[in-house]
């Protein structure tokens, strides 16, 4: 039940409560609490209402790359407006801004992709590439090689199939996800999931054998494809290790099975490389991008294939008389126009040359956090980034989930002046504007630290053990 404040109130917090719904949010606490309300954002910086002001170290929800109030991005938007504020791509109509993005997206790609297909998310990207897989083998006369393999953990959207590929159980609770054909491998999570004596080593080369169990006991004649994010976001910036992609495409590469790169995330910059496939050494067959796609700044999201994938949908096309799928916005030329701007502000500023550089002090900063007392992990590449709360650093025993270690201590940062987020388990990540800058990148650190000392203190008070 809501407080009579929020209740009675006019203030923009009450009609919030009144009129709205927020996804990824404690709707029971919400109706008591209401939201932050964010007025205004400059740099790395975004201000609420009363005029107070945070470090956004997730980039608003890993996304807006070159922070807040771009001006060159405003006026990308603002002048293509103007031009033309909305055209559709059925029918083989087209527009300016959306050829030359797929130009430009082809141009950048990490491997020599054929064709562009856009929607306006990173879930409708990853359910985009569901049925384009399934299309595709159909093209092949593979009628039973449908299903698709995803990890525990991974995180590719929202809608009824991209949700079913997440691999993280709130988002299949009582919706009743996952739908079929849809399988999940094991995560690569060291840290959690190494056996005790194995190495990293052996630990990615029994991820692999996983996989090819799984592929063996479903049949390989019905496994189309296996999804992944190069680094896991939402379920909690798990870095594999480094030999974990080859060992796995391998095994893709023996049983015919098609290897999808979710960059929603990683691509554009995050990881010090222009795509998170080049970081971490995948070569695939399909890409999914978008968030940082425009800088956050209008929703777009694009699906880039290979010839062969290509080919087999003019195949069906030609069966059926078109392609039958796609959105009213996709190729919308005004988030298509800011998303070619942004690319081309990333060459022109050599955005990848500062990434590389103040990421040196980013992960300092962060490495140096695994000596808190609450702090198990530390995992980091890049300008992203999350720590792992523990209650026993020695034997790696979390916080009783009652305790809600992370919630307390990502609100306790916010209270000090920086936005971080809690993700899967008891785990807080940072994600900042790749524009950020070394002293930026301290005072984020610090504000940040001053809510890990905050849960720190009421865990000892409270003998949370």
């Amino acid at each position: 039940m809501s407080s009579p404040s929020l209740l009675q109130g006019n203030s923009l917090a009450a009609r919030d409560v009144r009129s709205m719904i927020h996804p990824y949010t404690n709707l029971s606490t919400h109706l008591t609490e209401g939201p932050l309300i964010i007025q205004r954002g400059k740099g790395v910086h975004v201000y609420d209402e009363e005029g107070r002001e945070y470090i956004e170290g997730l980039a608003g929800l890993w996304c807006a790359s070159f922070g807040f109030g771009e001006e060159e991005l405003i006026k990308a938007a603002t002048e293509q407006m103007r031009k033309l504020p909305f055209y559709h791509s059925f029918a083989s109509k087209s527009t300016e801004p959306s050829i030359l993005l797929a130009e430009k997206l082809l141009e950048v790609a990490p491997m020599p992709f054929s064709k562009v297909f856009f929607a306006n998310s990173g879930s409708e990207a990853n359910d985009t590439v569901i049925k384009l897989v399934w299309y595709y083998n159909n093209s092949r006369g593979q009628p039973a090689k449908k299903k698709i393999i995803s990890r525990q953990k991974a995180y590719h959207g929202v809608t009824v199939a991209a949700a079913s590929l997440t691999g993280l159980p709130p988002l299949h609770n009582d919706f009743d996800l996952p739908i079929k054909n849809i399988l999940h491998t094991s995560c690569p999570h060291y840290y959690r999931y190494g056996k005790d004596g194995e190495t990293e080593e052996e630990f990615a080369a029994r991820c692999a054998a996983e996989l090819e169990q799984l592929i063996l006991a479903e049949g390989p004649e019905t496994v189309a494809a296996f999804i992944a994010e190069p680094i896991m976001g939402a379920g909690g910036v798990i870095i594999p290790p480094a030999t974990y992609f080859g060992k796995m495409q391998a095994v893709l590469k023996k049983y015919d099975v098609l290897m999808v790169a979710d960059e929603v995330i990683c691509g554009f910059g995050r990881t010090g490389e222009m795509w998170g496939s080049e970081a971490l050494g995948i070569r695939p067959d399909i890409v999914t991008c978008a968030k940082a796609l425009s800088s956050a700044y209008l929703p777009i999201s694009a699906v880039m294939i290979t010839e062969e994938i290509f080919q087999g949908m003019v195949k069906q096309s030609e069966k059926h008389g078109a392609l039958a799928h796609g959105f009213t916005y996709s190729g919308h030329p005004v988030p298509a126009a800011v998303g070619l701007r942004t690319l081309q502000l990333m060459e022109e500023r050599d955005l990848l040359a500062h990434v590389r550089k103040v990421s040196v002090r980013f992960n300092e900063r962060f490495q140096a956090l695994g000596d808190h007392p609450l702090v198990g992990e530390v995992r980091s590449m890049g300008l992203i980034g999350a720590v792992e709360l523990v209650a026993d650093k020695k034997t790696k025993r979390p916080f009783d989930a009652s305790r809600k270690a992370a919630p307390k201590a990502s609100a306790a940062m916010q209270e000090a002046g920086v936005i971080s987020r809690a993700v899967a388990g008891d785990n807080l990540a940072l994600c900042p504007p790749l524009i950020i800058t070394e002293a930026e990148i301290d005072t984020m650190f610090d504000r940040f630290t001053q809510g890990l000392d905050v849960v720190a203190a009421a865990a000892k008070a409270e003998n949370w053990d």
